[in-house]
């Protein structure tokens, strides 16, 4: 990965103040690859862009994260630490489409893109969203000996089914989604809840910049320097010169 410094950081987090997930997740994204055409990154696995995300968030606020989360069962609030190197692990590249067989039904798919998942989550609801999910993702399905159009598909899939694509996909690309399963201290409770690098990841850079733009105004109104002169120097130098403004 190409480390991505302040400037290019701070127009990042400039550029998503106004986006809504998705877009401030292709920005993000682009940190994580500087250089890379959209058409690209939209065409990843997921997956592969969460892996991306979790080595990019390594790069810029280190390997521990700091999780805080409520208790599904009394309510407790729940913070703990982890480990940003055990997640992000990239799935094996795939030789063709995924197929599972399960009674009459044959089906033959792939794991979803960033596109993929961007075009489902522009859906007016949960159901249009899943049909869309997987008719975008299936390469062919047949039930007995007649193929089943895959805009049908979701209408048509048995339980068992879509339970065995699920575990497939999630197999095939098992950074696609991390979920943690939580024990509550209180009570003893576990509390599944997913972890979506690319929120957490804004979130931190929104705060890392907007502390960013107080050291330049302080620094500027102190020395009279301007904000590329005080975004070239190190971290370590503009705190020192911070310290030497407190002092003074």
């Amino acid at each position: 990965m190409t480390p991505t410094g302040p400037a290019e950081l701070l127009a990042t987090w400039e550029a998503g103040l106004a986006q809504h997930d998705s877009e401030r997740s292709l920005l993000l994204h682009h940190a994580a690859r500087p250089g890379a055409a959209t058409d690209t990154l939209l065409s990843l696995p997921v997956g592969e862009r969460e892996a991306d995300l979790f080595a990019l968030r390594r790069a810029l606020f280190g390997e521990r994260m700091q999780v805080r989360i409520e208790c599904g069962a009394c309510g407790a609030d729940m913070e703990f630490d982890l480990d940003a190197t055990v997640f992000g692990v990239r799935g094996q590249d795939q030789d063709g489409p995924l197929r599972v067989t399960e009674g009459e039904w044959v089906v033959e798919f792939r794991p979803p893109t960033v596109a993929d998942l961007a075009a489902a989550g522009a859906a007016d609801d949960p159901v249009e969203a899943r049909r869309l999910l997987v008719a975008r993702c299936t390469v062919s399905a047949v039930r007995g000996a007649e193929a089943v159009p895959p805009e049908r598909l979701e209408a048509l899939l048995p339980a068992e089914v879509r339970r065995r694509l699920a575990e497939a996909a999630a197999e095939a690309d098992p950074a696609a989604e991390v979920t943690l399963n939580v024990s509550c201290p209180e009570c003893g409770g576990a509390t599944p809840a997913e972890l979506d690098i690319a929120s957490y990841l804004w979130a931190e850079l929104d705060t890392w910049a907007r502390d960013l733009l107080l050291d330049v105004h302080l620094l500027a109104t102190a020395y009279g320097w301007s904000e590329p002169e005080i975004l070239a120097l190190s971290p370590l130098r503009r705190r020192y010169y911070l310290e030497l403004c407190a002092d003074v």
